[in-house]
């Protein structure tokens, strides 16, 4: 690379480290601060974390939440029943999907939307990340029983859940929907697997 091309990165960096203080800078004087409490953050102890943890914990909150009751009485069948879906894979059944449980438990399932291109690698990493579980099989069916028309925006897939098919190829349970309808699909899920920017990934809190 030549040294021209580094200057060039280095610069533009730079760009973006002053328009993010700038921005910070901008909202102390709006609130009636001024450069001496932005220079806090270099004297004040503990105040850079403090920073730190407003900006994750708005991370966390751009994902949205969902409470639902996963009841390990029902077969996978009367699971997929509950849902009312106009068209489900024949491959989701019992032979291929197990579930473990017993009795009701009401679970807080959350809706994670990276907005880019992922493989599934990259979005189990993230989930990781942020202290987060991949959906099984048994939160999605309850959450598209009990949130019908969320997915209508959106593909939502649980990846705590695959199927290997007899080839190596591996599929993950997702809810879809067409001209109004509700699908229960198997998607591509392997660790190279590419999703869209647009899909969403089911997860829940360790």
């Amino acid at each position: 690379m030549s040294r021209k091309a580094k200057k060039g990165e280095f610069v533009s960096a730079l760009g973006v480290v002053f328009e993010i203080i700038k921005k910070i800078s901008d909202a102390i004087k709006s609130l009636g601060g001024n450069d001496e409490d932005l220079r806090r953050v270099l004297t004040e102890d503990g105040l850079a974390k403090k920073v730190a943890e407003v900006i994750m914990t708005s991370k966390q909150k751009a994902c949205e939440t969902y409470k639902v009751i996963v009841d390990y009485s029902l077969s996978l069948t009367e699971m997929i029943k509950a849902g009312k879906y106009d068209w489900f894979c024949d491959k989701i059944t019992d032979k291929h999907f197990t579930i473990q449980g017993a009795g009701q438990h009401e679970v807080e399932l959350v809706l994670v939307h990276l907005d880019r291109y992922a493989m599934t690698k990259e979005v189990l990493e993230y989930l990781k990340e942020q202290c987060l579980e991949p959906a099984k099989i048994e939160h999605l069916l309850a959450f598209g029983a009990a949130y019908r028309d969320v997915q209508r925006e959106f593909l939502i897939v649980a990846l705590g859940s695959a199927w290997v098919h007899v080839y190596g190829f591996i599929f993950c349970p997702s809810l879809h929907s067409y001209v109004g309808g509700h699908k229960l699909c198997l998607s591509g899920g392997g660790d190279d697997a590419r999703w869209l920017r647009s899909r969403r990934f089911l997860a829940f809190r360790k």
